[in-house]
């Protein structure tokens, strides 16, 4: 078996010809990966964005109900402290009015036994006088 040069040449450009397909080949499969990637995160950013859209209105709605809820609840307040302040207040009038009452039925006793010391006083007087 004889070797020649120009078989030896022949297998070595057919060698380097499949490397440089195999190169080629393995180029265009990182290409088509990074693609690949690309085209993944695109979806997962417009399906992120969507739930955050979601999500935002969601809390939007939770919290206008609370604010709702919050907002009845001080009207509630409201109204029982109006309530109580107006008891309170009858109350006070009731108290005052009663101790009116009281404070004239003092004076009025204390003009009594002041106008009875006078009349004795002045009974007094007239006897020293005679």
């Amino acid at each position: 078996m004889k070797f020649s040069v120009k078989f030896a040449l022949t297998i070595v450009f057919a060698l380097l010809a499949i490397c440089a397909f195999s190169y080629a080949q393995v180029g265009t499969d990182v290409k088509n990966a990074a693609d690949d990637t690309g085209k993944a995160t695109k979806t997962a950013a417009k399906d992120t964005g969507h739930a955050t859209k979601v999500a935002a209105k969601d809390t939007g709605k939770a919290t206008e109900k609370a604010a709702d809820k919050t907002g009845d609840a001080t009207k509630t307040a409201a109204k029982d402290t109006g309530k109580g302040t107006e008891k309170a207040a009858d109350k006070t009038a009731d108290a005052t009015k009663t101790a009116g009452k009281d404070t004239g039925k003092g004076v009025a006793k204390g003009a009594k036994a002041v106008g009875h010391g006078v009349k004795k006083g002045a009974e007094k007087t007239a006897d020293v006088a005679k």
